[in-house]
């Protein structure tokens, strides 16, 4: 009589190759947007920089740089997101998380980006470490390395004002928002939509529950008025 192995192993390596899977898929997910905004951005300071400089069409290494320094964003924001104290103004006025968020990553970027010479002084040129800071200070174009930051700072700026506007209109409702088209049978346009839905939220910031579940309250008929104005106008009947 033969024996069945068990086939605990199989499953736990299976199960520990798709917890894996979904981990660097969360991952990539989480790194593609702000990797493929400053990729774009880089390159197209790139490109206007060169063409004031009447020196456009000879920077190909420049635009390899460019984009080497997006995905160094991209990784600085994947590691700034997994600490918590980036979520510490979440449930602050939005201006409060978006400065405090670009600060933030502004500050993890150019740490990284320090790290990033530091290896390659260290590691591909092979200088003693201990004179990486006299080399820094005698021959490093900070200049150039403080331009670069600040235009860092701005493009975080506007990344984080869009990302934030994303998270309070729903994950995918701002690209609805700017390119997406409404239905006609809807009554209201995009702005009297959103107008309703902020009075629809400082009612509910002012008024309990139980007394929208009362239906002789001012509260409920507010509630039920704002509904229907946001609700899909009524179908005529079809003629039998």
């Amino acid at each position: 009589m033969e024996l069945e192995l068990p086939s605990e192993p199989t499953t736990t390596s299976a199960g520990f190759v798709r917890r894996t899977g979904a981990f660097l898929l969360r991952e990539f997910r989480e790194i593609l947007p702000p990797t493929i905004f400053f990729f774009i951005g880089f390159n197209l300071i790139l490109l206007t920089t060169n063409l004031i400089l009447a020196d456009y069409g000879a920077q190909f290494s420049s635009f390899i740089l460019a984009t080497a320094a997006a995905f160094v964003v991209g990784k600085a924001v994947l590691v700034a997101n997994a600490m918590r104290s980036i979520r510490r103004y979440d449930r602050a006025p939005l201006i409060r998380p978006i400065l405090f968020k670009t600060v933030f990553y502004w500050v993890a970027v150019f740490i990284a980006r320090l790290l990033e010479h530091w290896i390659r002084f260290w590691l591909v040129e092979h200088h003693p470490l201990g004179t990486f800071v006299p080399h820094m200070i005698a021959t490093f174009d900070w200049r150039r390395f403080v331009a670069i930051q600040l235009w860092i700072f701005v493009l975080f700026l506007i990344y984080e004002t869009a990302t934030e506007l994303n998270h309070l209109f729903g994950e995918g409702e701002l690209w609805r928002l700017l390119v997406g088209s409404r239905p006609s049978e809807l009554p209201l346009n995009r702005r009297q939509r959103i107008f309703e839905l902020v009075q629809l939220s400082k009612l509910a910031d002012a008024h309990s529950v139980d007394e929208f579940r009362d239906p002789t309250s001012s509260a409920h008929a507010n509630l039920i008025d704002i509904v229907r104005r946001l609700a899909v106008k009524p179908q005529p009947p079809r003629p039998a």
